[in-house]
């Protein structure tokens, strides 16, 4: 998984400008109602993900009282995925952060989407709020679905918050067959604390990574042959 600066732009900020143009004055009231609801969650977020306890946020079906998830679940899909929203420079923003366009959270596909770390179905504070936005392709945002991490374990990665490029935990292994093959595994460093650990292998699991790195390195293996027939022929196995 690749880490990334977090989004520059504040829930708040996010939050007023999706709703800016709502016409509906009673549903504008309303959204306008929850601005500071939604700020709050997003600062619970901040601080759960730096301590890794993200599991222990609560689900609100209804925002504030006052507004529902079908509503919030608009505001994202209208008000800030939509083309010409009032919201879509941020989305277009937060979507264009990964360095060569590729999925920080497998390394491999081109993003296409942003996915929810928490989903907006359970979490609709949460909906548009930039630090659970994080920009995937689409096999891992469905393969994420709407699962709600019950334990500290089950808390997928988060770009924005979690580091793992710092030490090898990612093993591959030479299958001698014919055609050759790889096989990809987790070996947790001797020096990261057990939820770490455990939730690089539930993220590893979760989105079939090993089936994903063992696809891309048959494919390289079949690119390269003919260069590592030679090679074995001018300098032995």
């Amino acid at each position: 998984m690749w880490t990334l600066d977090r989004p520059e732009y504040s829930a708040r900020v996010t939050f007023t400008t999706c709703i800016s143009n709502v016409r509906d004055d009673g549903l504008k009231a309303r959204l306008q109602g929850v601005t500071q609801a939604v700020v709050d969650a997003s600062s619970a977020f901040d601080a759960a993900a730096q301590q890794q306890t993200l599991h222990e946020i609560g689900r609100q079906p209804v925002v504030g009282g006052i507004v529902t998830t079908a509503e919030m679940g608009k505001v994202y899909a209208d008000r800030m995925v939509k083309k010409g929203a009032p919201g879509r420079h941020i989305y277009d923003d937060i979507i264009a952060a990964p360095p060569q366009g590729r999925c920080p959270l497998c390394g491999q596909r081109p993003v296409s989407t942003l996915d929810h770390h928490l989903p907006k179905a359970h979490y609709p504070a949460l909906a548009v709020a930039p630090l659970n936005l994080v920009p995937s392709c689409s096999d891992c945002n469905k393969a994420k679905l709407d699962g709600i991490p019950r334990t500290s374990a089950e808390v997928s990665l988060h770009p924005y918050f979690d580091d793992v490029d710092g030490e090898r935990w990612l093993v591959a292994e030479v299958i001698e067959t014919q055609p050759a093959a790889v096989r990809f595994k987790v070996v947790i460093p001797p020096t990261w604390d057990g939820t770490l650990g455990q939730r690089v292998h539930h993220h590893f699991k979760t989105l079939g990574l090993g089936r994903l790195y063992a696809s891309e390195a048959a494919e390289e293996l079949t690119n390269i042959r003919h260069q590592l027939i030679n090679l074995r022929v001018a300098a032995g196995t």
